[in-house]
């Protein structure tokens, strides 16, 4: 393991409960993957949905990230029923999207891919935030 720390993160009330909901009915299937996604959502700060920023990723986001430092990608992070790679559409229960859920335009957080490598993400900017037509 490494102890590079990790980058402060904040999440909309909705969002952390949907997601801790999600990551508990995970564990059973994806033991990993859940523990990851509750150790997320126990660091984050969690604020009201109307106080969180633009500038932070949320559920329903149209983001572009570098992986690595290389060619910028254009996602929307979204739950795993919405999700379709070839529309650009990754799942928040994927590894990169569970490194991209709550963090702000410029910050980097590393991540481990299912192969087991070790990548660095780093969210260049938020084009749209996203509220599931919640209002």
């Amino acid at each position: 393991m490494h102890s590079k720390r990790k980058p402060s993160i904040t999440i909309s009330r909705t969002d952390h409960d949907r997601l801790l909901g999600l990551a508990t009915a995970m564990e059973n299937r994806d033991p990993v993957l859940a523990e990851t996604m509750i150790s997320e959502l126990e660091r984050a700060r969690v604020v009201e949905d109307a106080a969180l920023p633009d500038t932070v990723v949320r559920m329903g986001s149209t983001l572009t990230y570098t992986a690595d430092d290389g060619e910028p990608q254009t996602v929307s992070l979204v739950y795993p029923g919405e999700a379709d790679i070839a529309q650009g559409r990754v799942s928040v229960t994927t590894p990169v999207g569970t490194a991209l859920i709550g963090l702000s335009v410029n910050q980097t957080i590393d991540w481990t891919a299912r192969d087991g490598r070790v990548h660095r993400l780093k969210v260049i900017n938020i084009s749209k935030s996203g509220s599931d037509g919640q209002s």
